[in-house]
Order: structure tokens, then sequence, then C-alpha cells
């Protein structure tokens, strides 16, 4: 298992000028360590959203990386957005799945199958152009790099295990929409 605050550091140092989109346990740690929050769009109660919202704003912005930063239990609520993703083929959109085999935030409550989910097969057979699954640190920090240098849309599970989160200042999603807006009109 992968300490999960420990991925998204990993992520966060790969992150470049990247939109990212994160949810529920994933957006508290991406909170915890992201240096400019202007580029990020927090979805915060939208359970299930991340994916959708992610494949909007790389299909709207085709010249930037786009990265979802999702939860298991999210994404199960939504499992039709990954063939929804394929068939659009965004280039730019990098699918990070958290899995730690629970609704981590209502309590832990575990997912149904969740030792039989692979969300990586999920997204290759709805049509992902890759997709990958750890449960080493190690051998995802050494990988994450090349990944991204790949046309998504890629998907990277994460088996991950959570620690204790950082404390960060929450962001409401009309800021961090109003923010990117202004960030996102501006000419390149």
């Amino acid at each position: 298992m992968i300490p999960s605050l420990e991925a998204i550091r990993a992520i966060h140092r790969h992150r470049q000028q990247s939109l990212v989109v994160a949810t529920m346990t994933g957006l508290e740690e991406w909170d915890s360590v992201s240096v400019d929050r202007s580029l990020d769009l927090p979805l915060i109660g939208c359970m299930g959203k991340a994916s959708s919202v992610g494949l909007g704003l790389a299909l709207a912005q085709p010249e930037r990386r786009v990265m979802v930063i999702d939860g298991d239990g999210s994404l199960l609520m939504n499992l039709g957005s990954l063939a929804t993703i394929a068939n659009k083929e965004p280039k730019n959109y990098f699918h990070f799945v958290m899995q730690d085999g629970g609704y981590t935030t209502s309590d832990s409550q575990p997912l149904p199958a969740a030792d039989k989910l692979s969300f990586s097969l999920m997204a290759k057979a709805a049509g992902y152009r890759a997709a990958y699954e750890f449960d080493d640190l190690e051998e995802f920090v050494t990988q994450v790099e090349d990944i991204l240098q790949q046309e998504g849309p890629v998907l990277i599970s994460l088996k991950v295990e959570h620690g204790e989160i950082p404390p960060s200042v929450p962001r409401t999603i009309q800021d961090a929409v109003e923010e990117l807006r202004v960030i996102l009109s501006r000419p390149s």
C-alpha cells in the first residue's frame, strides 16, 4: 500500500501548469500540498463528479494538461464516465484514482467488491489509451513522469492507505471557479 499523502506529493511534483480537479479525501490531501491553488478546482460535496468535470475542462482547455484526483468510491458512483471519457479521447486527461477500498469521507464504509475491483482494467476495457495500477510508492514515483508524457486519456489507480491529513484552508468552489475563469481568460 502507498501512503496516500506521499502519492499526492509525487503527483504535485509533476504538476507544472496542469489544471487539477480533486474531490473527497484526495481533495483534502491535495489542498495540504498544493502551492499555487489558482489552477485547482475543488469539488466539495460532489462525490462521483470529478471524472466528468475533469473531462469538461480537458475538452475546453485542450492545450493544458488536466489531472483528476478521484476516489474509488467516488468513481464507482459514476462508472459510466469511463466510457464517456474514452469516447471523447482527451489527450490531456490524467485520471488518478486513490483506491483505499472504502467511502473514506463517510466513516470508511467498505466499497462493494473492493477486493475485486480493478479500475485500470475497467478503464482499458472502456477505451482509455493507457491504464496503470500501483501499490508501491517507489514504483509509482519512478514511473509517474513518463506516464504524464503520454497521450490521454490515462488512468492511474493507486492502492493507498490514509494517514493524518495536514490542515489546509478550504476554498469554495465558487471562489475557485472565478479565479480559474480569470486565469484561463488571459492570453497565453
